[in-house]
């Protein structure tokens, strides 16, 4: 009996494969690597030391029965399921053919290099699954729930919000939540690929899976454990294989029309020269199994996938949550970027600058009234107001009610009290003008008339310019969208270097712009950047949505289709920069496979190759390409 170190269930099949069946399971890998360990000393045995040809003949098929059961018997389990035309279907006919034709050491390497092949293509993927498979020690075993003053250990999933919870140095945080008493240092590169710890204080907000460097928190629960960023992030990482790119559903496509054609041309090299020709039947039989085993789709099959997977795991070292394949190639073909503007290519910290009463108002009540509205919105710039006053506010507000985009209006001892933007007074028929100041500008009215207006700005990120001088070098246009006035994001987009700009767009509005864009950029794929909170419409509508600085926003993970874990725009570029690497590793994949493919099958048709040669045009190429594939992994600035 024996145990799998990955799933803890023992298993005592014959075959000693494990009953989680996963491909990478410890059993099954070990139970192959000893397979091929005793088959090359049987091997080895049976050529050098034996010199009785029944006894010679008779090691050589143990030797192929031990390496080649397994094959065999997947061939015929696939064969049960309508599966005729697959690798072990080739493997199994063409082997049998040459122990027919006396080609015994033949049919045992053939057998022997292929489950060498598939091990070392299997330790290809595990290197390849490693920096994702990292992510999944983001989950904690435990919470330390405090209660009563007594620390309980319990399982995350069992932890209530509003629960306190205590972290210890060294421990991972095992729920999103907030800080309440300690300070410290949290390592958060696991989630973000920040390498510098960032300090934690009370009131901070602090994300399931960093680990607590030094310190002891107490932290209170803002969401249950599969809410939790973790869990988001866990969810979306297991998820991303099942997205599957063109090139992806192209080979397997590819692979089920193949395979049937390469059959019925190796029954053509074994009947066709002897039927009408009168040729020696066993000399064309043996080619024809040559063929088979020349045709085998491995590389092409096994390759491609890879390739994307290893990009996949690339990109998260970096911080980047791709969400399969698919995506990897659409971003390889972005052809123009569109930022939204606030939390983007700003830091999205509003800051009230100015002041401006326009009646019988002081600035201390004019500031009172805003903050005393916005409080009740999440807008950035909502934020920004509430935070500039918080002591004495109108605790009596009625009637609230937000319009996305424009602003806020509640009811205050009956007057009608509104906070928003230009359109928001112009849609209640207040009179007003329209003030040019350089920033966000914020208007409040009172009974119908205009009190004051709020001047906010945004400081723009320090990599942000050289964002999109990298797009631009790269040959790719960049545009930004903002609901902000037209002074402050043509200021903006001017600083940057942005080609085209447009304000004063509603949430809708965006849609619409950005459909304008996906129409006139029918040869190369759009890109939103967006921060996923305000943005999931224009995320979920783009050919590729990507949320940045998103970590724990579950709006950001659903909307858009790859997720740039911590708040750097450079990281756009690297996301380009990796998905065309590795779309480049693909193609040549499928270039090389297919060229030595054509090239062998032509000369093993002819019979100018032997079962060792074609044994190389299977597993060895497979090898070079997965090992190809593997250079989708390293990325280098």
């Amino acid at each position: 009996m024996q145990e799998c170190k990955d799933c803890k269930i023992s298993t005592d099949k014959h075959d000693r494969e494990c009953c989680c069946s996963r491909k990478d399971c410890s059993v099954t890998k070990n139970f192959m690597l000893l397979k091929i360990v005793l088959t090359i000393i049987i091997f080895i045995v049976a050529a050098l030391f034996l010199t009785d040809l029944i006894a010679k003949s008779f090691t050589y098929v143990v030797a192929y029965l031990l390496i080649g059961t397994s094959i065999l018997s997947k061939a015929v389990k696939n064969i049960l399921k309508g599966e005729i035309f697959d690798e072990n279907a080739l493997m199994s006919i063409a082997t049998i053919g040459a122990l027919y034709l006396g080609q015994k050491p033949e049919a045992v390497m053939v057998m022997l290099l292929y489950t060498i092949g598939e091990y070392l293509q299997e330790k290809a993927v595990e290197k390849s699954k490693k920096s994702i498979s990292e992510l999944m020690d983001l989950r904690p075993d435990t919470a330390n729930v405090l209660v009563g003053g007594e620390v309980i250990p319990k399982s995350p999933n069992k932890v209530n919000i509003g629960d306190i919870i205590v972290v210890k140095s060294g421990e991972r945080v095992p729920l999103d939540g907030i800080v309440l008493d300690g300070r410290g240092f949290v390592d958060t590169s696991a989630l973000t690929g920040e390498t510098v710890p960032q300090e934690v204080l009370p009131q901070s907000e602090i994300l399931s899976g960093c680990i607590v460097i030094n310190g002891y928190l107490k932290i209170k629960t803002e969401k249950n454990f599969a809410e939790s960023t973790v869990s988001k992030i866990l969810e979306l990482v297991e998820n991303a294989g099942e997205k599957k790119s063109k090139a992806e559903n192209f080979i397997t496509k590819f692979a089920r029309i193949y395979t049937p054609i390469v059959v019925l041309l190796a029954i053509g090299i074994a009947v066709v020269p002897t039927v009408f020709f009168h040729e020696n039947f066993y000399r064309w039989l043996f080619r024809a199994m040559t063929f088979l085993v020349i045709s085998c789709p491995c590389a092409l099959v096994i390759s491609v996938p890879l390739g994307f997977f290893a990009g996949l795991g690339g990109a998260s070292r970096k911080g980047i949550l791709i969400k399969g394949g698919k995506y990897i190639e659409m971003i390889a073909k972005v052809g123009t970027v569109v930022f939204d503007k606030t939390g983007t290519v700003t830091k999205g910290n509003f800051a009230v600058e100015k002041v401006v009463p326009t009646s019988d108002i002081t600035e201390l009540e004019l500031i009172k009234l805003a903050a005393s509205l916005e409080k009740f919105s999440n807008h950035p710039i909502a934020k920004a107001v509430s935070e500039t006053y918080k002591s004495d506010l109108y605790n009596n507000l009625t009637e609230i009610s937000e319009l996305t985009g424009k602003g806020i209006r509640a009811k205050l001892n009956g007057a009608e009290i509104l906070a928003g933007n230009d359109k928001f007074m112009e849609l209640n028929n207040i009179d007003f003008e329209k003030y040019n100041e350089i920033g966000t500008v914020c208007y409040i009215a009172k009974n119908g008339k205009l009190a004051g207006f709020l001047v906010l700005n945004d400081e723009v990120k320090t990599a942000s310019e050289t964002t999109v001088s990298s797009l631009k070098n790269m040959g790719i246009s960049t545009v930004m969208l903002s609901g902000d006035n037209e002074e402050t994001v043509n200021t903006v987009a001017q600083k940057l270097g942005i080609d085209k700009a447009y304000s004063k767009l509603l949430p809708q509005e965006k849609v619409e712009k950005l459909e304008g864009l996906l129409s006139t950029n029918s040869k190369h794929t759009v890109m939103y950047v967006g921060d996923g909170i305000n943005d999931a419409p224009v995320l979920r509508r783009a050919d590729v949505g990507v949320a940045m600085g998103a970590l724990g926003s579950d709006c950001a993970i659903e909307a858009a289709d790859a997720v740039i874990m911590d708040d750097n725009p450079e990281k756009i570029v690297t996301a380009i920069k990796i998905a065309r690497k590795t779309f480049a590793v693909v193609k040549q994949n499928i270039v090389f496979a297919v060229l030595v493919k054509v090239l062998f099958l032509i000369l093993g048709a002819f019979g100018l190759i032997t079962m060792w040669g074609a044994v190389f045009s299977d597993v060895g190429v497979t090898l070079i390409a997965v090992l190809n594939s593997l250079r989708a992994m390293k990325f280098r600035k």
